[in-house]
């Protein structure tokens, strides 16, 4: 097992982390059981504490075990999340983390001729995997998983009622939400109508940790099929680091170029780094 599981293993198995060192008395599985969250204090309670104080006054591992729903036998949600967050590192690492972090790989296959006896219960597919945590299965990565996706959605339902050039910061969130915490680069197309509402927001195309190959041909026939007037490009850079290379600026210029004998303009084009953005526009570049 890697050092990063190192959380969730001092809870449920016999592998301990010097992150959980000072815990590993209170949270190993021979320990006594914990109290339950329901003979808690009221207001120490996450979902009565957020419902009499509000969400900014919990914790990141009080929010994620609202999203948990439960503990398990002897352990709290809260218990489960601050292992889950030991293990991935951050609240950021847990929640941008491919689904392959979540599941284990199943055992291989018995060779020909040889049969292994399991109980039948483990036989059965599962389309999720594995769960690599201890009650952390499809349901709740599902949950936490639909958080996300909401969360992006209410900051791109702002850009498709108000112009995008009048809520630069709404758009900037927008575009932090969808691109942060990519491990490649993505390059992205924000379709705008005449009033530079948002049309539609398409991933284009998609490189590898340090550039993105981009089809000016294919950015136009999209915009033509939007019907739109103008268009924002955006791409990340996984390293974070939001300065422009002179590969994006000559990129943006033939863009640019092409789209301009179809009468649709550029209004930006904007760099994601680690939560920080840059403008062209802003810059003087475009």
């Amino acid at each position: 097992m890697g050092s990063h599981f190192c959380g969730y293993q001092a809870l449920f198995g016999p592998f301990r982390g010097s992150a959980w060192a000072a815990h590993t008395d209170r949270l190993s599985p021979e320990a006594p059981p914990q109290m339950s969250i329901r003979d808690w204090p009221e207001s120490q309670r996450p979902r009565e504490k957020l419902l009499a104080r509000g969400a900014q006054t919990l914790s990141e591992a009080e929010l994620l075990a609202i999203l948990i729903g439960c503990g398990r036998k002897g352990h709290s949600a809260v218990e489960l999340a601050r292992a889950l967050i030991a293990d991935f590192g951050s609240l950021r690492q847990l929640l941008s983390a491919e689904r392959a972090r979540w599941v284990r790989e199943p055992e291989p296959k018995p060779a020909a001729g040889r049969r292994r006896h399991r109980p039948r219960a483990r036989m059965r597919p599962d389309r999720f995997g594995l769960p690599r945590f201890p009650g952390i299965g499809p349901a709740r990565y599902a949950t936490m998983q639909a958080a996300l996706e909401l969360t992006r959605r209410h900051y791109c339902e702002v850009l498709q009622v108000s112009p995008a050039l009048s809520a630069p910061d709404a758009t900037r969130k927008f575009l932090v939400a969808q691109l942060r915490d990519r491990p490649y680069e993505v390059f992205c197309c924000l379709f705008l109508d005449v009033r530079h509402r948002l049309i539609a927001f398409e991933e284009m195309f998609r490189g590898t940790i340090d550039g993105a190959t981009v089809h000016a041909r294919e950015v136009v026939r999209h915009a033509m099929t939007h019907n739109s007037a103008a268009v924002i490009f955006a791409h990340n850079h996984p390293s974070g680091v939001t300065e422009p290379s002179q590969a994006d600026e000559l990129t943006t210029q033939r863009l640019r170029d092409a789209l301009a004998l179809v009468d649709v303009r550029v209004l930006d084009h904007i760099i994601v780094g680690d939560g920080r953005c840059l403008s062209f526009a802003e810059r003087g570049l475009l």
